[in-house]
């Protein structure tokens, strides 16, 4: 059930919601608030967060609200001059209300905000070297986000990262003049992501991966010669990708190739 489907306004503390002792109880008659619709004293961030998209004017009144709900709704149409003040604020949703609309210099300091989400979004903002700091981040979503954010060719400086997930987002926008070393990463979906970029030549040396899915990649794309080193893989799939690359180079595969149709992983 939503918020607008509750038939009883009830405030952040509550209690009933009484318009007769509103200050803006003016605008009910030219449709600025509406009980269960658009109310600034509701509970439900829905609610307030209308009322302010209709009253964008008394938004600078409510960004020290004893509410977070208020606040965090009243500064995204508060005057962008009181929005500073905000990112001290308790409450991780005002913070980052408030940074959403502030220049990116106002911002910096929220890079070692305490809150993962905020730090996360704040990543998405940044570019270049503001995301230097946050490379060393304990959250591996935010060092993530970095990881999508930095340039390709200051992400070498992420290729040790602890986390496979941020070293697989690594791999998947380093300069290729890096991408090897990661195609010999610990995990295989790291290397697997690197295999898939670098270059035909540079796939030779991946022809002896553990994984399969490397190797298929290999058979896929690598030159003829390193191609028929895969024609007796252990693997049905490598072997029958790496056939019919030599048929269509025109190379003949050996004859106990065994072709398969599916394949099912353990």
């Amino acid at each position: 059930m939503s918020s607008d489907d509750i038939d009883e306004a009830i405030d952040w503390r509550g209690a009933p919601v009484d318009c007769s002792t509103c200050a803006h109880r003016d605008r009910l008659s030219d449709g600025r608030c509406k009980p269960l619709r658009a109310c600034v004293h509701d509970r439900y961030a829905r609610r307030i967060d209308r009322f302010f998209d209709w009253n964008p004017d008394l938004a600078g009144s409510y960004v020290t609200h004893p509410y977070f709900e208020v606040r965090a709704c009243a500064a995204k149409a508060a005057e962008i001059f009181l929005l500073p003040a905000l990112l001290s604020d308790p409450e991780e949703a005002v913070r980052w209300s408030a940074a959403r609309r502030l220049p990116r210099r106002y911002i910096l300091k929220l890079r070692d905000d305490p809150h993962r989400e905020v730090r996360i979004r704040i990543a998405g903002r940044l570019e270049n070297t503001d995301l230097l700091p946050m490379m060393s981040d304990e959250d591996y979503a935010v060092r993530q986000a970095v990881a999508k954010r930095l340039p390709g060719d200051l992400l070498v400086l992420m290729i040790n990262d602890p986390d496979a997930g941020v070293r697989r987002i690594v791999a998947s926008r380093i300069a290729q003049a890096a991408l090897m070393r990661l195609a010999r990463d610990k995990d295989p979906v790291v290397r697997l992501e690197a295999a898939k970029r670098v270059e035909p030549s540079d796939l030779n040396a991946l022809a002896n991966d553990p994984d399969w899915r490397i190797r298929y990649e290999v058979a896929q794309r690598a030159d003829p010669k390193v191609v028929s080193s895969l024609a007796h893989d252990d693997d049905p799939l490598v072997r029958e990708c790496a056939a019919e690359r030599l048929a269509i180079a025109g190379e003949q595969a050996p004859s106990n190739v065994i072709f398969a149709q599916t394949r099912s992983d353990p």
